[in-house]
């Protein structure tokens, strides 16, 4: 018995020596390299708690499926990755787990990249790793053109899991999947359960959170799956999601309050199952689901509360070009749309989106979008609206392509076209699982599902419930069902993050001369408000804007801010995440200086300025914002802007590559009185028709003696912008051709202004740009 005794104990030590073993613990850059180059499969190399700077990881090794090398933090979530650093697998069954990058940029062209190299060999280029349980946030490169991914798939059956990503500001897709190369085609990659947070606006192309694959190799096979993510105001640009490799699978993704579509931008045999689009009811640029190419199936999604329409209408069907090139728009065809549910959605369904037959005088034929869908099927869908649409089905161009069968229409009495009896009218009810799942019920028992070729294969509904036995239309078999917690955050993204920050009380600070001024800037802390007594208040440096604040007081006549500072200097200089909301202040320059500018360079996040019942007097500019410097809106409301060589200039992005300085730029209330030129002055260069932005608003402002040195002889300069109104202004003795060129094809127009001895304002319907690709 002794014996036995002390063999199994002499078993146990050595197993728990041996397992014991197996973890190598490094508290440096330099015992982290060592660490990489002599593990062993199975081993487990843990990254003391603390912060690695400029680490340069590069991941090259071989694991096994039974005993991978795993490299992870001792904590998850104490272990910080900052400064210039990324990381490279190359090998196999190699993990990544708990690593938290922030403050700081990847010198490489990604910060997570599944391949080390451009050499073709094994340990170059990852197959069966994983990047898990961690974080990449604002990992900005410094200048917004320099574009990179965070991460970069290669190889086969890679993984990105279980990850919070959020805050890209800069040029290109968060998470790509390249395919170039026969080693990263049919690769079946997974991006799955990862929480992809808040992406603002770009400002222009280039701002997808997800991009498989490109347009040159669109006609390989992927099998990327994207499951069980969260995405949660992905607003970078038109496509959250752009699809441009063959047999990718979208399932239970859920789209929050995100300013974009999924987008079968290229490539073809998408299965789209199974997601929940959710908007707020307002927000016109929350989208859904946008089609082009062949051969999808998009089944069991619900829309919810979408406004989006044409490229971001909730089910976007587009024209393509005929004999298009792989970078254009092919046509859709052998499409099936499916037992899907609308509920609430403007504009549910467009058909021939981006028809562009009237730009052909301005465009070359390779671009005519003329293509309409062929061999699509619409059926067995569900659309509810509280309030009657004038179209549920909105046809840019004919839809004769389309064949509609047993979808269910509840548009409160209101008649609409129904498609030879595709269109089922009915009187719904709704049941309400939760705040965003309300399902439709009542639904007429002599409307049956199409049985349409392979519906057969269409098995689940939206929360997986079998259709067998007991199928119907819409996207849920019956509303007995539980709520599925869709935006309860601790489904998704690292088990150890939330990005959820608790509401903090703002501090006022009171202050009565420049010094406290000074000070209290520095000290404040976000949504802090500073206010100002009556009194002047003499400034000689620049006041560094580098967080949120607020900055007011009670009578901006008797509140003066006098800017003595150097030439071409901001007497406010709005750095990255620099929010100011400033009001009731007046602000006075030398006649050289500027009163707010971003920075020269440099700016790798975004800013904002609202503008509210100031005069701004004796500036150079009032505003220059720079070249790669971005804000998601600008105003200036109920304030005078008078006496300056320049108003507000956001035009230095002459690269036409389709970017732009703000987002929005507001102009409300507002008197412009000699201002020599730049008035107003917002660019955007490069003619993409998928682009959607920027916006301009002008209105009930009054411009006087202004422009008189402007060299076009234009006003108001918007060309390129995509959304202009300018609307109830008083235009009077301003010495310029125009007062504005619309660009009539577009969104732009105007209403109610007076104009005397200024010019007219002049449509042109289809403005000459340059194109992009």
């Amino acid at each position: 018995m002794k014996k036995l005794l002390f063999l199994f104990i002499l078993t146990f030590v050595l197993y728990s020596c041996q397992e014991q073993s197996n973890i190598i613990k490094v508290t440096d850059n330099v015992s982290l390299y060592e660490a990489l180059k002599t593990a062993n499969a199975g081993d487990n190399i843990v990254l003391a708690n603390g912060t690695y700077k400029d680490v340069q990881i590069k991941f090259r090794n071989k694991g096994t499926k039974e005993k991978p090398i795993t490299l992870k933090a001792e904590t998850p979530g104490k272990v910080f990755i900052e400064g210039q650093s990324y990381l490279k697998f190359g090998g196999e069954y190699l993990v990544v787990d708990g690593l938290y990058f922030r403050n700081g940029f990847s010198p490489s062209s990604a910060v997570v990249d599944f391949k080390i190299s451009n050499k073709d060999t094994l340990d170059e280029i990852a197959n069966n790793c994983k990047f898990t349980n961690s974080v990449i946030e604002d990992f900005n490169k410094p200048k917004r053109d320099n574009d990179d991914l965070w991460v970069r798939f290669w190889g086969r059956h890679n993984e990105l899991s279980n990850c919070y990503i959020a805050g890209k500001t800069n040029r290109g897709p968060t998470v790509r999947v390249s395919i170039a190369g026969v080693e990263s085609i049919n690769n079946y990659h997974k991006i799955v359960n990862n929480h992809f947070g808040p992406r603002p606006v770009k400002g222009g192309p280039s701002g997808e959170t997800i991009q498989l694959g490109d347009s040159y190799t669109s006609m390989s096979p992927s099998h990327t799956l994207v499951a069980n993510n969260l995405f949660e105001e992905c607003n970078g640009e038109v496509e959250v999601i752009s699809s441009k490799t063959n047999f990718n699978e979208f399932r239970n993704n859920v789209f929050y309050k995100s300013e974009g579509s999924l987008v079968t931008r290229h490539g073809n045999y998408s299965i789209i199952d199974g997601n929940y689009f959710i908007g707020d009811g307002v927000n016109e640029n929350y989208g859904g689901i946008r089609i082009i190419n062949t051969g999808h199936w998009v089944t069991n999604n619900y829309f919810f509360n979408l406004k989006g329409k044409s490229f971001r209408s909730p089910l976007a069907v587009m024209n393509g070009i005929p004999k298009s090139p792989l970078n254009r728009y092919n046509q859709v065809t052998d499409v099936v749309v499916a037992y899907n549910t609308y509920v609430n959605c403007s504009s549910p369904w467009q058909f021939g989106v981006g028809q562009n037959l009237a730009q052909a005088d301005v465009l070359p034929k390779s671009e005519i979008r003329s293509a309409r869908a062929i061999r699509t099927t619409v059926a067995n869908n569900i659309v509810y609206n509280e309030k009657g649409l004038e179209q549920i089905v909105v046809e840019n161009d004919k839809a004769d392509g389309v064949l509609f069968k047993n979808n269910v229409i509840d548009n409160q009495g209101k008649p609409f076209n129904n498609y030879n009896g595709g269109l089922t009218e009915a009187s719904l009810e709704l049941k309400k699982i939760s705040d965003n799942i309300l399902l439709p019920t009542g639904i007429p028992s002599s409307v049956e599902p199409y049985n349409g070729f392979d519906f057969n294969t269409i098995t689940k509904d939206l929360f997986g419930n079998s259709r067998n036995n007991n199928n119907s239309v819409g996207a849920v078999v019956g509303v007995d069902v539980n709520n599925p917690n869709i935006l309860d955050k601790s489904k998704y993204g690292a088990s150890w993050f939330s990005n959820e920050v608790e509401a903090k009380e703002p501090t006022t600070f009171e202050v009565s001369n420049t010094e406290e001024l000074i000070a209290k800037i520095k000290e404040a802390q976000d949504f802090d408000i500073i206010k100002l007594k009556s009194g002047t208040y003499n400034v000689q440096a620049s006041l560094v804007i580098n967080k949120k604040l607020n900055i007011n007081s009670d009578d901006r006549k008797t509140t003066i801010i006098n800017y003595t500072g150097k030439e071409n200097t901001p007497l406010f200089e709005l750095q990255p995440k620099g929010f100011l909301w400033i009001k009731g202040v007046t602000l006075q320059g030398n006649a050289t200086n500027y009163a707010f500018a971003s920075l020269k360079e440099n700016m790798s996040n975004h800013f904002l300025l609202t503008v509210t019942d100031c005069k701004m007097d004796n500036f150079n500019y009032v505003l220059k914002v720079y070249k790669e410097s971005f804000a998601e809106r600008i105003t200036f409301q109920n304030s005078t802007i008078s006496n300056c060589k320049n108003g507000l200039e956001l035009s230095e992005e002459t690269n036409d590559k389709g970017d732009y300085n703000t987002e929005y730029l507001i102009i409300s209330n507002c008197n412009f009185i000699n201002v020599d030129k730049n008035v107003i002055d917002y660019y955007r260069g490069g003619y993409d028709e998928s682009t959607i932005g920027g916006n301009l608003e002008v209105s009930n402002s009054t411009f006087k003696n202004c422009g008189a040195k402007e060299d076009n002889g234009i006003l108001i300069n918007h060309r390129g912008i995509i959304n202009v109104t300018i609307s109830n202004n008083t235009f009077i003795d301003n010495k310029v051709k125009l007062v504005a060129l619309l660009w009539g094809a577009k969104n732009n127009s105007h209403s109610n202004n007076e104009i005397k001895n200024s010019g007219e304002i002049r449509v042109e319907e289809n403005l000459k740009q340059t194109l992009m690709y």
